[in-house]
């Protein structure tokens, strides 16, 4: 049976549909989350609420939209990228403790203002791109795969993937060249 089936069969509170989609696709969504986070346990744990978020939200795949594959991979990099940031956070505001209890030196405080200033920046010219740009972008660059790697994981023609990325290479451009 095909994921999109399978999706659909889980908006009907269909259990049994549910464990066959883990069976199906879990190693493939966990392979990509292992990627984002390079650390197994952690990655596990992102596995089960990236299919705990499937089964609660799957009445909201729309086959017209994605395919399944690609809706699923999709909330897995999500998930993978929100506890990243979430580390992320944790390790600043420990970092920032750190400086708070040190004299700090100006070129850091400068540095640390302009990495802010650039990274709300980039937020912004993100959130111009369409939806397929973004997706495509935050694979190959945020999640680091290659080409050919966003098109298997999106199941695009390699063609595809690649203007995907380009034509958002070139809205970011165009945005953030106007922002300096």
């Amino acid at each position: 049976m095909r994921a999109e089936e399978l999706v659909q069969r889980c908006a009907r509170g269909d259990d049994a549909a549910f464990a066959q989609l883990y069976d199906d696709t879990s190693a493939r969504v966990f392979g990509l989350i292992v990627r984002v986070l390079r650390d197994p346990a952690q990655s596990e744990e992102v596995l089960q609420e990236t299919y705990l978020d499937i089964w609660r939200h799957s009445a909201r795949y729309d086959a017209k939209q994605a395919s399944a594959m690609s809706w699923m991979m999709t909330i897995a990099h999500r998930r993978a990228v929100d506890r990243v940031r979430h580390a992320e956070t944790a390790s600043a505001r420990e970092g920032r403790y750190a400086v708070e209890q040190r004299e700090v030196a100006f070129d850091t405080t400068s540095e640390a203002v302009d990495s802010s200033l650039e990274a709300e920046r980039v937020r912004r010219a993100m959130a111009t791109l369409t939806p397929v740009q973004r997706e495509a972008l935050e694979l190959a660059y945020f999640g680091g795969h290659t080409h050919t790697e966003v098109a298997a994981l999106l199941d695009l023609p390699l063609g595809t993937a690649k203007t995907r990325i380009r034509d958002g290479l070139i809205r970011l451009r165009d945005t953030m060249g106007g922002e300096r």
